[in-house]
């Protein structure tokens, strides 16, 4: 009884603050003069066990993204069954590129040809191909990872001639702004250099124009600044602690 009740509860919660992000997007597209529909929610599920993502694809949400390769390996056997998308955002180690070009459906931290190339050569031939973002480090900071804007649009027409790939955008996590002025001006940093790539991969050609048209993805927000994303641009808000409330230990920057 204690265990059914403990799943309910979760239950509970889980639809209560799905549909208060839901709310929270809505209110923020309305603003923007947006369609809610541009913006595609992405559940960060890091920490969080297969139980808990399975609630969670019940209250109507089916693409999660995962920090740790291991972790989600284990979630995705456990969830075998259900019709998920999965996101792979952390750093990727090169030990790690052929499990998660078997495995993800997206990649959102691809910053060096290297890892492209790898993840290239091992996605299986049977599998669409797998869809990828660069991360790019907006604002410098050396602890984090990203490749600079300078170098952004180079990177982005060497992936998008990769076999097996398909380049969709970029992905940023930038040092954290107070207030929504603050917070929206970071990200429009991101959507000036999302065009320019863009504009980039349209006049490279013929393939370079056919890439351009894939790349439609600004993968940028978080629980504490979704709204000034929204305003800037994003297309997909990665979020974790207003869909499963706060972690016990620290998340790790990018993925809250």
């Amino acid at each position: 009884m204690l265990i059914w009740y403990a799943s309910v509860m979760i239950m509970t919660t889980i639809q209560d603050n799905l549909r208060t992000v839901h709310q929270r997007l809505s209110d923020a597209c309305a603003a923007a003069g947006r369609d809610p529909r541009s913006v595609t929610l992405l559940a960060v599920s890091k920490t969080q066990g297969a139980a808990t993502l399975r609630a969670t694809h019940h209250a109507g949400q089916t693409a999660f993204g995962e920090n740790y390769v291991q972790e989600a390996l284990t979630k995705m056997a456990a969830l075998r069954d259900l019709p998920l998308e999965w996101h792979c955002i952390g750093p990727l180690q090169s030990n790690k590129t052929r499990l998660v070009a078997e495995q993800f459906d997206w990649v959102h931290s691809v910053d060096r040809l290297k890892t492209a190339l790898r993840l290239s050569e091992q996605r299986p031939a049977g599998l669409p191909p797998l869809q990828i973002c660069l991360q790019v480090n907006l604002d410098g900071g050396e602890t984090k990872a990203g490749i600079g804007p300078a170098q952004a649009a180079a990177l982005a027409l060497q992936v998008s001639a990769l076999p097996r790939l398909c380049l969709r955008g970029i992905m940023t996590i930038p040092e954290p702004a107070s207030g929504f002025e603050a917070q929206k001006a970071v990200h429009l940093q991101a959507k000036r250099l999302f065009d320019e790539i863009r504009a980039a991969l349209e006049h490279s050609g013929t393939a370079g124009a056919q890439a351009a048209a894939r790349f439609d993805t600004l993968s940028m927000g978080m629980t504490g600044d979704l709204e000034a994303a929204v305003h800037a641009g994003s297309t997909l808000v990665r979020i974790g602690t207003a869909i499963f409330g706060a972690r016990a230990t620290s998340p790790e920057p990018g993925v809250a």
